[in-house]
């Protein structure tokens, strides 16, 4: 089986939503699975450099191939003429492709060249068809359906949603969809001393960490995270905040809630880290007590994946998707989108560090037996086989 995996861009800066194909890949090549990815060198949308790599030739790697294509003319947009022109070149020599992405040109263009060489093909829309994230840029993304995405809905062999509660709530604009719901995998975090990681950020040690490392976006829930933790320093509750992350696509909002720390009583009580991967982010892993993401709304959560199988017990709101796993394994606390609500459910977990402790045992249990990226793979290979029986 010969299969294509499309996505906008594979650079970190972006995220868990970009980078699972780096984990799906090498897992289905495992299985057998003959895998070429094709992406951008597109490398954050505010000046940042491309990616250093070699373009338009296939790079092997962990048993499956990647493609770069120079990001060009809108480098914004993720856009690029030549990936195009080498999916309707190529389209022939596979399978099927997976297009990971919606409203974005890249992808929907790729959905369109796919339909012309008679490639099925399967949409991940990564949250954009929830009702919330439709409200952005409303009028724009009405007519970007009735133009394009009306069509590459309903022309698809199905839409790949990570949880039910995706797909339960988002849109399809009067299209009939074949639903696939596969969740994303985690990669466990190599073991390593998370104390350390307290040392180089002068973090004592006794204190419990409390740690959000998610992009910085005003869908994420900080608004209400800031003013929680505030309220516990407050009633006397001691802790230390880490805040991980950026935004590439709005570095005003990443601005004003730095600031907004800066001038706060949270401030001698917080490190602001900035982007982490790598050694640095699974010591984070390792040194945290707690992980918070009381997002308005998530498709699935692969941050609190990630640090479910690190075993981190987390607090979530029930907007992020997977929190009914969440609650069902006890693997953390769920609450509403309220700077009340978010304040009790911390407050508990710093009141109960055994309960604490149980809890991330708990999500580590469940994270290792539902999220790896091999038993993932087998679910989407079965998904990929019905799809070509039927065509």
């Amino acid at each position: 089986m010969k299969i294509l995996q499309i996505v906008p861009s594979i650079s970190l800066i972006y995220g868990g939503p970009s980078q699972m194909v780096l984990g799906l890949a090498p897992a289905l090549a495992k299985e057998g699975v003959k895998v070429t990815i094709l992406t951008t060198d597109s490398n954050g949308d505010n000046g940042q450099q491309p990616l250093d790599v070699p373009l338009n030739s296939p790079i092997q790697q962990d048993g499956y191939e990647i493609i770069y294509f120079r990001c060009a003319p809108f480098r914004r947009y993720k856009f690029s003429l030549d990936l195009l022109k080498w999916l309707k070149l190529h389209a022939c020599e596979f399978d099927l492709a997976h297009i990971h992405a919606l409203f974005s040109p890249i992808s929907s263009a790729a959905a369109i060249v796919c339909r012309q060489q008679k490639l099925p093909y399967i949409l991940r829309p990564l949250g954009t068809l929830d009702p919330a994230d439709l409200q952005k840029k409303k009028q724009l993304k009405q007519l970007y359906v009735e133009i394009i995405e009306r069509r590459n809905l309903a022309g698809a062999a199905a839409i790949h949603f990570t949880s039910e509660q995706e797909a339960k709530i988002s849109e399809r604009f009067g299209v009939i969809t074949q639903d696939l719901v596969i969740p994303l995998g985690v990669i466990p975090p190599r073991r390593n001393e998370g104390s350390l990681v307290r040392g180089r950020l002068g973090i004592p040690q006794d204190l419990p960490l409390v740690l959000f490392m998610s992009r910085i976006d005003p869908k994420k829930g900080l608004n209400l995270l800031i003013p929680a933790l505030e309220k516990l320093l407050y009633e006397g509750y001691n802790f230390h905040f880490v805040l991980a992350g950026i935004n590439p696509q709005d570095p005003d909002y990443e601005q004003k809630i730095k600031s907004q720390i800066e001038n706060s009583p949270l401030r001698s009580h917080t490190t602001i880290t900035g982007f982490v991967s790598g050694e640095l982010k699974a010591s984070l892993l390792q040194a945290a007590n707690l992980f918070v993401l009381p997002s308005y709304y998530e498709n699935f959560g692969i941050a609190v994946a990630e640090a479910m199988v690190a075993g981190i017990p987390v607090v979530i709101s029930d907007q992020v998707h997977i929190w009914q796993q969440v609650r069902d394994s006890q693997s953390g606390w769920v609450g509403t989108t309220d700077v009340q609500t978010l304040f009790e459910l911390v407050q508990q977990a710093l009141q109960n560090p055994q309960e604490c402790q149980q809890r991330g045992l708990n999500a580590q249990k469940y994270a290792l037996q539902n999220f790896s990226w091999d038993a993932i793979a087998r679910r989407i290979i079965q998904a990929y086989q019905e799809i070509l029986a039927k065509h």
